[in-house]
Formats: C-alpha cells, structure tokens, sequence
C-alpha cells in the first residue's frame, strides 16, 4: 500500500507558480509551511476594520515605518502568509526586490472572527517560530485585541508568546516600536460592537 503525501512548495516554487500563471492574485492563497493555504473570504466587520486600522496606522505613523495591509510577509518555515496588517521598517521601496522579512517587521495583525482559532494556534505559531517580535488579534467576536510579545519556544518544541494583554474597545495601546503614537481602539471596532 502506497502513502500519498502532499506536494509541499518553497516560496521560489510558490512564485514560480504565480509568475507562471498557475496561481492568480483572486485565488486568495497563502503558502504556509509549504502548503498552499485557501484563505476565507471577509465579511464586512472585517474589511470595516482592516481599512480603518491600516488609515489609522498610516496616520500615527507617517513616513516613520511601511504600513503593509493585506501583503505578503517572508517567513523562513517556506511561509508567505498574508497578514491583514503589516508595520515594517524603511520605506515601500526597500521591498520592491522582495517582501519583508521577520527583522523587517514591528508587528503583525490578524483581524478575526471565523478565523479565531486558526490564528490564535496555527498562524500565533508560525509567527512566534519566526521571531515575529510583536503579534495582535482583533478579536472581532469578543471586541478586543489580543496583544501577544515575546516569541519563546518550549521544553516540547512547541512556539508560543510569554506575554498575552487584552485590550478592550475603549482603550489606547501603544503602536510596538512607536510607544509614542497611541491608537485609539475605537476608531478600529465596528461601531455597533462598541455600543454593546
């Protein structure tokens, strides 16, 4: 009796497949830890969100760091996720050759709702395995951030963060490596989930 196993790809062959046509940017894949991953599609509290938390960003942070949303991220574990938000160092330019990699980057956002567990596991793991210094989940369902730091790897192998905070709807939380500019999380939810 033969095993079948999956074909896993590198993030070369992965280019090469986009370059080739095999995969289109509507196909709404990422590559995570060589599979190609369907990515599901947002509903509107979501996409509400990530636009106003990327003009939010834009805005406290100005020319001082790349505002990334919803644009793919290097990761050594043949990874090419696509965050919801991205803050990394430098300008636009520096990534025209590539995408940033994990010392590119100041903090990683996922905003979720049915999507939680997946990235309170498997992507919290992946981007602590990378060194992803500072990572936050905009818990839609329970209207808060989940604010992770300290990436660490433990006595099983397993990747975590050492630090968890939540915050809630009504709070500000210092941008990590930009202490000085404070978003305001209300300017993030939804309105409705605010009022409730």
């Amino acid at each position: 009796m033969s095993v079948v196993t999956p074909k896993r790809f590198t993030i070369e062959e992965y280019h090469q497949l986009i370059e080739l046509g095999f995969l289109k940017e509507g196909d709404r894949i990422e590559l995570i830890r060589g599979e190609l991953i369907q990515m599901v599609a947002k509903g509107t509290p979501h996409t509400f969100c990530t636009t106003r938390l990327c003009r939010q960003l834009d805005r406290l942070l100005g020319d001082r760091a790349v505002v990334r949303c919803q644009e793919p991220i290097i990761l050594p574990s043949n990874s090419e996720p696509e965050p919801d938000v991205a803050i990394a160092r430098g300008d636009e330019v520096d990534y025209l050759a590539h995408h940033p990699y994990p010392e590119d980057i100041f903090l990683v956002v996922e905003i979720s709702d049915s999507t939680l567990d997946y990235d309170q596991t498997k992507k919290l793991e992946l981007y602590a395995e990378a060194g992803i210094a500072n990572y936050w989940i905009v818990n839609l369902n329970a209207r808060q951030l989940e604010s992770y730091s300290q990436p660490y790897q433990n006595a099983q192998g397993k990747f975590n963060y050492l630090s968890k905070q939540i915050h809630l709807p009504n709070e500000t939380v210092a941008i990590p490596g930009f202490e000085d500019a404070l978003l305001d999380l209300r300017r993030i939810f939804p309105q409705d989930a605010i009022a409730s």
